[in-house]
This record gives C-alpha cells, structure tokens and sequence, in this order.
C-alpha cells in the first residue's frame, strides 16, 4: 500500500482532485499511466471512504467549546469537491462551520493566497482578528503573510493554548 500510494495515486495526483479535477478523469489519466495498476486504481477511488480517517483527537472538542461560546467558525479546506461530500456526511462537526470554502470547488487551493483571499471576501473577515489553524506548516506561514494569526496544528493541546493566547477561550 506504501509503495502505491508513494508511486501511483501520489500527494501530486491527489492534489489535481483537490483543484477540481473530477476523480473520474483523474482515474482514466493514471490507469492509463499504470495499466497494471488500473483496478487498484479504479478501488481506490470506489473505497475512497474507507480510507477516510476519524476526527483528530481532541480537536472537535475545541471545535464545540469555540462554537458554545459563540465563536464564528468557518473552513478552507484542501479537498476534492466530490470527495468533500464524503466527509461531511459521515462528521457531523462541518454543520457546526458557518461558512466552508473547498479548493476543489473553486479550482484554488492552499497555500495559493487567492484561496484565502476568496475566504476573506465571501466571510467577510479580517485577517488580524481571524485565526487561522491548519496541519500543514506551509498553509500557515502563507496565512500568515496575509495577516492572519496562523497556528501551525500539531495537536489539540498545542492549538488549545494557542486559543487561550488569542483570547478565544478562557485559562
């Protein structure tokens, strides 16, 4: 599984899904690259779902104490359009966002600072006053740039101080 998803269905083809390509032309294009991987291929798009990891500990926890005290919650995510409708079905916690942009959707994705900026306009935020939280160091330094008050996620307890630094929830 490692060596196919290092050599075949890699973090590049994924991320063409992620700006909009429809998986299914995504599919054709690399089974036709990798014929002798066309069904292992073709299965990871059809069971796309089980591969689909849980919550991240923690971290919808603070979701629910940021959204009980009336936080504005809203997302920008890096995700295939159609894929993003998987995960939403099965985790509840995307209801709890006023406003979530998907790259997929928009055919921009992180850390392009047009998808950030897409978020400002269309949610009216102010990048001063926002803070922004993502897994993935480059998201958040090109956050940054922008203004926002980015936090590099590397576990909900760090995320839960970076909140308390930013007066978001209490000590």
């Amino acid at each position: 599984m490692e060596e196919f998803l290092a050599t075949v269905c890699t973090q590049a083809w994924n991320e063409e899904q992620d700006l909009g390509r429809p998986f299914a032309e995504g599919v054709r294009l690399l089974a036709e690259q990798f014929p002798h991987r066309a069904e292992e291929i073709r299965a990871y798009d059809a069971r796309w779902h089980e591969m689909l990891k849980g919550p991240i500990e923690g971290s919808v926890a603070l979701l629910g104490e940021l959204r009980a005290r009336g936080v504005g919650l809203f997302a920008l995510t890096n995700w295939s359009a159609e894929k993003f409708s998987v995960g939403r079905a099965r985790f509840a916690f995307f209801d709890w966002f006023e406003g979530i942009v998907v790259s997929g959707e928009e055919r921009v994705k992180k850390p392009d600072p047009r998808i950030f900026e897409l978020a400002i306009r269309r949610f009216g935020l102010d990048p001063g006053a926002t803070v922004f939280v993502d897994d993935s160091a480059l998201n958040a330094a090109a956050a940054a740039r922008l203004g926002f008050r980015a936090h590099h996620f590397v576990g909900a307890a760090g995320l839960r101080r970076a909140l308390v630094e930013h007066g978001l929830l209490p000590a």
